[in-house]
This record gives structure tokens, C-alpha cells and sequence, in this order.
């Protein structure tokens, strides 16, 4: 699997959630995995991307303001970063709701972290409020 590092910025949008699948295919065909994995991985960041749009942002929508999506992979250690600055995120409060309540939406943050091994909120820095990193062995 060879190393790599890419990133990206995209603007805060519903629509900007295809061209962040788009970016993360295309990142991922480069990486030697089996296409379930890589499916699974784009699920994962559609989820998160999805999820900054939708909560970073619900009280302060900016067609202006950019995310960063950021995939780099490294002695087969793939960590996925996002940094936004959008309201900040308390990790207390990042649950996935109750399976057994069928409905849909709200199984973002479950399948994300189904899918990777560790999901870490740590301190923005500067000008970015929140970094989010996904990571996940190969």
C-alpha cells in the first residue's frame, strides 16, 4: 500500500457532499484495497462531511466558508482529517442515536465508527475551530 497525502478544500454544502465522494475514490484508487474497503471508507467520510454540513454549520450557513478533507496514509495508517470552522463540536454530545428506533438518518456517526478504528476530535488550530481525524489500519 503506498504512502500518500492529499487534501482538498470544499465548500460548506449539501452539494459539495458528491464532489467529497468524488475526491475520496479518487484518492482511494491509488491505495492497492479491496473495493468493498474502499466503499466502506467513502461512506465514512460522505458521513462526516455530511454531518459538519448539517451541525458545524446549521447555525451559521456561509456559502463562503471551506472545509478541508484530508487523506493521508502512511506505513498502512490511514487517517482521514477534516477541519472546519464551523460551531464548535463538544464530542460529548456526538452519539449516534438508538438503533432499535427505526427511522432514517442519525446513523452517521454509528456507521463511521463501525467502519473506522479510532475517531478523535482534537483542538483546531488556527484559523480552523474543529479537526476531526478518522483513522483506520490497512
Amino acid at each position: 500500500i503506498m504512502n500518500l497525502s492529499e487534501s482538498k478544500d470544499f465548500p460548506v454544502s449539501t452539494a459539495s457532499l458528491k464532489e467529497v465522494r468524488v475526491f475520496s475514490r479518487e484518492v482511494f484508487e491509488k491505495i492497492n484495497l479491496p473495493q468493498d474497503q474502499k466503499d466502506e471508507l467513502v461512506l465514512a467520510i460522505a458521513e462526516a462531511a455530511q454531518n459538519i454540513v448539517k451541525h458545524a454549520y446549521k447555525d451559521k450557513p456561509d456559502a463562503n466558508d471551506i472545509m478541508v478533507v484530508e487523506v493521508s496514509c502512511v506505513n498502512n495508517e490511514l487517517k482521514i482529517a477534516f477541519y472546519d470552522r464551523g460551531t464548535p463540536v463538544d464530542p460529548e454530545k456526538v452519539k449516534h442515536r438508538d438503533l432499535n428506533n427505526v427511522k432514517p438518518g442519525g446513523l452517521g456517526t454509528f456507521f463511521i465508527q463501525e467502519i473506522m478504528d479510532a475517531v478523535e476530535f482534537k483542538d483546531g488550530k488556527k484559523p480552523w475551530i474543529n479537526h476531526l481525524v478518522l483513522t483506520k489500519q490497512l
